[in-house]
């Protein structure tokens, strides 16, 4: 027993076929007695377009099932496949409650409000960001970190804070890293939103924002057959959507082998499609993501159509746009301890950093996200942290009374 879905003006049906080699001819017959559409009325056809039919003279474009005797399998029809359907008359259709094909304020269905009903998943083939280019220190710094001490066992995050220009390339001069606890599939981020006000107000006194998230990807999952598996879509999504910026980057590193044999950190930059956004916003994503699911789909609440199929289960390449890559020297450096690592900074890594840094002008001293991180826990978030950014933006001497609660700070 398979079953063929049939697309009309009234919606999608499903009809029961126990001969998978039927013809043409008699899948008509069963569309009459399971549908009670006359047989003579009928015009079948695998293209969508046959829904758009204005006159009778229209419906013989459609020839692809005109011969009665062509087998079903001949026309590369199998379970769940689709059959468009144009018929001429009136019908009544049976289901959980009464239906009027002539739609609920009495007009009759036109395809624009059949296509208004139906989700569509498309591939978008260009990116709103122009291209994404990586202060090298920041990118060094996280992919250093996950390489040498996580040896990529365990996924890690951040998010890309920098500026976006007026024709859409976006630079990323930092990397912050929340909370977290990652595994080799998962990861958790614990997001503090005291920390994440301090990270806004510095971003702010910079003169830059929130531009992106970059996760890793495990040597596990380099095994995998998927760019991005159905979680990590999930997640980068939520931070897209959540952004409300529409240059927004998701960036991932991961390992991969070389010509020699040996493995080489790789970046790669993608932009969730306005598609994908847009699914996530409407809730169509289905969350509750199972062990023996396949990674590589995503999972939808209800039927969305991806090319001429209705499906529940959607390729995540579909909802990515790929970015591409460059890389700059930007203003700050990324040689302080980095937040929420193994290591607990400490005013000691401020006192080091500080002793170590002797011969540059207070600024540059200080010219560091990481640094003024840690400072900021004792500053006003208000006044304090955007002046003491604003001056490492401009690299302008550092008031006296700064400058003292710094060493102040450094030596405690």
């Amino acid at each position: 027993m398979i079953q063929l879905r049939v697309r009309s003006r009234d919606g999608l049906e499903r009809v029961s076929i126990e001969n998978p080699q039927i013809t043409v001819s008699q899948l008509k017959t069963l569309i009459q007695s399971q549908l009670q559409i006359p047989i003579q009325n009928q015009t079948l056809s695998t293209n969508q377009n046959l829904l758009l039919s204005k006159t009778p003279a229209d419906l013989l474009n459609f020839t692809d099932m005109a011969n009665p005797n062509a087998t079903l399998s001949s026309l590369n029809l199998a379970h769940g496949s689709i059959v468009f359907l144009a018929y001429d008359g009136e019908r009544n259709v049976s289901g959980p409650r009464n239906f009027n094909p002539a739609g609920s304020f009495g007009r009759k269905m036109t395809m624009d409000d059949l296509i208004a009903k139906q989700v569509r998943v498309t591939r978008q083939e260009n990116p709103h960001c122009e291209l994404v280019s990586f202060d090298r220190d920041s990118a060094h710094a996280f992919q250093h970190y996950v390489n040498e001490t996580l040896a990529f066992g365990v996924k890690r995050c951040g998010f890309m804070y920098g500026t976006v220009s007026e024709t859409g390339k976006v630079e990323v001069d930092f990397i912050y890293e929340p909370p977290q606890q990652g595994t080799e599939e998962n990861l958790a981020i614990l997001r503090d939103p005291d920390e994440e006000k301090l990270v806004e107000a510095i971003g702010i006194g910079l003169g830059m924002r929130k531009v992106g998230f970059i996760f890793t990807q495990t040597i596990s999952q380099d095994k995998k057959d998927y760019t991005m598996s159905n979680k990590e879509i999930l997640q980068a999504a939520e931070f897209h959507a959540e952004s409300g910026l529409k240059e927004w980057v998701t960036a991932i590193v991961k390992l991969e082998v070389n010509e020699d044999g040996g493995a080489d950190v790789h970046f790669e930059a993608f932009q969730m499609s306005d598609n994908c956004v847009k699914l996530f916003k409407d809730g169509l994503f289905e969350t509750e993501i199972a062990e023996d699911d396949d990674p590589k789909l995503s999972k939808m609440k209800k039927d969305v159509v991806v090319g001429v199929k209705d499906t529940r289960e959607v390729d995540n390449d579909f909802f990515l746009v790929v970015v591409k890559i460059f890389d700059h020297q930007g203003p700050l450096s990324s040689s302080f301890p980095i937040e929420n690592r193994i290591t607990h900074v400490t005013l000691k890594a401020l006192k080091n950093h500080l002793d170590r840094t002797k011969s540059l002008p207070f600024v540059k001293r200080i010219s560091d996200f990481h640094l003024l991180l840690l400072l900021a826990r004792f500053l006003d978030l208000n006044a304090d942290v955007p002046a003491l950014a604003e001056c490492v933006q401009r690299q302008t001497a550092v008031p006296e009374g700064y400058q003292l609660l710094i060493e102040s700070l450094a030596s405690s």
